[in-house]
């Protein structure tokens, strides 16, 4: 009889990983802010001599993912969910692997009273081999069923992320065009970015404060 190979048992930790393309695809963005035609002159290509910063802002996505309130809560939901699933597989999997272990001692034991001549006429064997064939096509069935879900669960899982990125993504763009109403940065860069930082630039914290604020209102 063909073999059944045993479902291949999903690694919770390689699964959590996923949740890091939250980070690493809002971490690539960056929000660009034109001046309304007349509302202030162009920038100067340096930083003036009275120390005047020009008019760009610095943000750190991966602190704001860290430190912004719905963020945190939600991919900590999310991830709780994934897990709780991940165990009802296991469950599943665990169940199915006892299953087929049965299934393979009742091979074994038919193989031996088929040598041993034990079975009292030919229709008998055949009828016990036949049990063992549909069930042999049964554990395939549910073997196709678990591998399945376990697909089910990894693009229902990475659906929900990207629906929790851009909700992220909407968040945090939100405020910063909210921040930048009047036009007084010119640039507002992710510091991804940049080759190097510049004291002075950086809004993270600023940005953080404003979304928790707005979140826990």
């Amino acid at each position: 009889m063909k073999k059944i190979l045993s479902p291949e048992k999903v690694q919770l930790v390689q699964n959590i990983i996923n949740s890091v393309l939250v980070t690493a695809v809002i971490a690539l963005f960056i929000i660009f802010f034109t001046v309304k035609p007349g509302s202030r002159k162009p920038a100067a290509p340096e930083v003036e001599a009275a120390g005047e910063l020009m008019p760009i802002a610095v943000v750190n996505t991966d602190s704001i993912l860290k430190h912004y309130t719905l963020a945190v809560e939600s991919q900590d939901k999310l991830m709780a969910q994934y897990e709780e699933s991940m165990v009802k597989l296991d469950t599943k999997a665990k169940a199915f692997q006892k299953e087929y272990e049965t299934f393979q001692q009742d091979v074994l034991n038919f193989q031996k009273k088929l040598e041993a001549n034990a079975f009292l006429s030919r229709e008998r064997a055949e009828s016990e081999q036949a049990k063992l064939q549909k069930k042999e096509q049964q554990l395939m069935a549910k073997q196709q069923d678990l591998e399945n879900l376990r697909q089910k669960l990894s693009n229902d899982f990475m659906n929900q992320q990207a629906e929790l990125t851009q909700q992220l993504q909407d968040s945090v763009q939100q405020y910063l065009r909210e921040f930048n109403a009047d036009g007084h940065v010119h640039l507002i860069l992710n510091d991804a970015v940049l080759m190097n930082k510049v004291a002075g630039y950086d809004i993270t914290e600023d940005v953080i404060e404003a979304l928790n604020a707005r979140y826990t209102k």
